[in-house]
């Protein structure tokens, strides 16, 4: 695994510290089947099961309204303690839950009978139908004549059931049942409107987990680790190791202040960082969510410190938030400082190399008429909005000007440029930075490929400083991009069509994105008859069966809906056209 990440600069006494892992125990959310934010999440960590006919453990999370089910049929006579569905849920080694929210709702219509009942539980640590293990329970007749919770809304306040202490654990259960004295016989024939005699939908589920074992880091080498005196780009190396959670990212702290945080693996999307919590802890879409080893090779800007000395700590955490000491040094920064541009100096941000050469001497001012009361433009070309919408694989242009009081221009200026994608958890990543022409303006070309970011243009009034003088944000927003084929296009009751498509943007979360198959006839509403999920490069695939004989026409798409770690907006396919005959 190699990271090239860049910060900040070094000559030095060097302190290689043992590696020992954090003496505090770090706690991480995980987000089941939705997020806070209502958003289609996975289901990892949890597994199904389920005794008798017509009992069923089913995930329908992935679709709208979704949840994962654990019921029964009002079929046939159940004998009491012998027909039950369960979902499970396991933390990974090392951790356990420490906190835990569901939003579920459910009912027991299939009522109550001499010494059997419908019913409905949840239960932790063990999976016993007990006082000592089991909560929340809705007994037919009893506890809950009417059901628990609203089936229309799954995030409402009345579906929100917290975990209490005693019940947590490494494992966690609920359960839907006939239960009673053995051999006695549970109602037959009575049941909700979903046929269901007993079930219980669990909409969302907020996992707290919590690790004591933290990381662990060795092998630590590269320029930043030894050279005497540091300029440009300086690499680190190391290999680190986690028990629990996995290692999320290496943290670089100059003179007590963090400078630069690096992601070093994103485990294809899973280590991600999804955000929406309200005490500060992160959140993740999977309960393992990062790998449990990594070989690292970190990139750190020296240029963005002052020449000089300094205290360097880097550190590596894991998802949890436990952390380890990586290299601990005293540093000194020794870069060449650049002159003043010229004043006919451009830029534009799809061109590379920066026009000025570097030389010795102090910091020098950003531009010809570089100031500290800078005024900085930028907006799209497209729009005079700061939020531009649109689809996906058109490029877009930014234009913008940079001028000292009294409108000088500021000529062969340096403008930073930081994209921040739109997605839960995402950092901030440099990019490109144009350079003022001569007029003080500057232009910045964004090619059609690029995902929904905020992209924020920073310009320092000397190179090297660390706060800028000057800002402005702009927000893109780019509808997924989707590819379909259908064939064969002509077809016939009875036969099947088969679908092909791929998402065309990148970013896939490791588990693919669910994507919506939809259909209408000429000029009728678009509707939905299909929910796949693609692989980890975006293909998804599908069939259809005619079932009523034509002739007739229609015309079939492929929907992509916002998700937390997906960072597109809701797109939609071309539309194909079939003949039925």
């Amino acid at each position: 695994m190699l990271t090239r990440i860049v910060t900040t600069g070094i000559v030095a006494t060097l302190a290689l510290s043992p590696m020992a892992s954090s003496a505090h125990a770090g706690s991480y959310h995980v987000y089941s089947c939705r997020t806070p934010a209502g958003e289609s999440a996975p289901v990892d960590g949890w597994s199904g099961s389920k005794t008798g006919t017509y009992t069923y453990a089913e995930d329908t999370c992935s679709r709208p309204g979704g949840a994962l089910v654990a019921g029964l049929g009002d079929q046939p006579a159940r004998t009491a303690n012998t027909d039950v569905a369960t979902w499970a849920f396991a933390t990974p080694a090392n951790t356990h839950l420490a906190a835990a929210t569901l939003w579920r709702a459910g009912d027991a219509d299939g009522g109550a009978a001499i010494n059997a009942t419908y019913e409905f539980w949840f239960a932790g640590p063990e999976n016993r139908n007990n006082p000592a293990n089991a909560f929340g329970q809705c007994i037919s007749g009893s506890t809950c004549p009417a059901g628990v919770g609203n089936g229309t809304q799954p995030l409402s306040s009345e579906n929100r059931l917290v975990v209490p202490g005693a019940n947590l654990g490494s494992h966690f259960y609920f359960n839907a049942s006939c239960a009673g004295q053995a051999e006695y016989k549970c109602k037959e024939g009575e049941h909700d409107p979903n046929g269901f005699a007993a079930v219980v939908y669990l909409y969302a589920a907020d996992l707290t987990l919590e690790q004591a074992a933290g990381p662990t880091a060795g092998g630590v080498g590269g320029e930043l680790a030894g050279a005497t005196a540091l300029s440009g780009t300086s690499d680190l190396t190391f290999s680190a190791s986690d028990p629990g959670s996995g290692v999320y990212q290496a943290v670089f702290t100059v003179d007590g202040q963090v400078v630069q945080r690096a992601v070093l693996d994103e485990n294809g999307g899973r280590c991600r960082d999804v955000g929406q919590t309200t005490d500060g802890l992160p959140a993740y879409l999977y309960v393992q969510p990062c790998l449990t080893s990594v070989t690292a090779d970190v990139g750190f800007d020296t240029s963005k410190l002052a020449n000089g000395s300094h205290h360097l700590v880097v550190s590596v955490t894991d998802a949890a938030g436990n952390a380890a000491p990586v290299l601990d040094r005293n540093i000194t920064i020794a870069n060449p400082v650049p002159p003043v541009a010229s004043p006919g100096v451009t830029g534009s941000v799809t061109a590379t190399g920066n026009p000025l050469t570097p030389l010795g001497g102090a910091a020098a001012p950003n531009g010809t008429n570089a100031s500290p009361a800078a005024t900085l433009t930028s907006g799209w070309t497209a729009t005079r909005s700061p939020r531009l919408i649109t689809r996906f694989g058109r490029a877009q242009r930014i234009t913008g000007r940079l001028t000292g009081p009294g409108g000088v221009p500021i000529a062969g200026a340096r403008i930073d440029v930081v994209a921040i994608p739109t997605y839960a958890g995402a950092r901030a990543a440099g990019m490109a930075s144009p350079y003022t022409r001569q007029d003080g303006s500057f232009t910045m070309n964004l090619p059609g490929g690029v995902s929904s970011r905020t992209l924020r243009f920073e310009y320092r009034a000397h190179l090297g400083d660390a706060q800028p003088v000057a800002t402005r944000s702009l927000a893109l927003t780019v509808d997924a991009g989707l590819a379909l084929s259908v064939s064969p296009r002509t077809t016939s009751v009875g036969r099947h069509i088969y679908f092909h498509g791929r998402l065309l943007g990148g970013s896939i979360p490791r588990g693919g994105k669910q994507v919506v198959l939809e259909a209408r006839s000429p000029r009728g509403s678009w509707l939905e008859f299909n929910v796949v999920r693609s692989d980890s490069r975006g293909r998804f695939s599908a069939s259809y069966r005619f079932r009523f004989p034509g002739p007739a026409r229609y015309q079939f798409r492929v929907l992509s809906e916002a998700e937390a770690d997906y960072p597109f907006a809701p797109g939609a396919s071309n539309a194909v056209s079939v003949r039925e005959r």
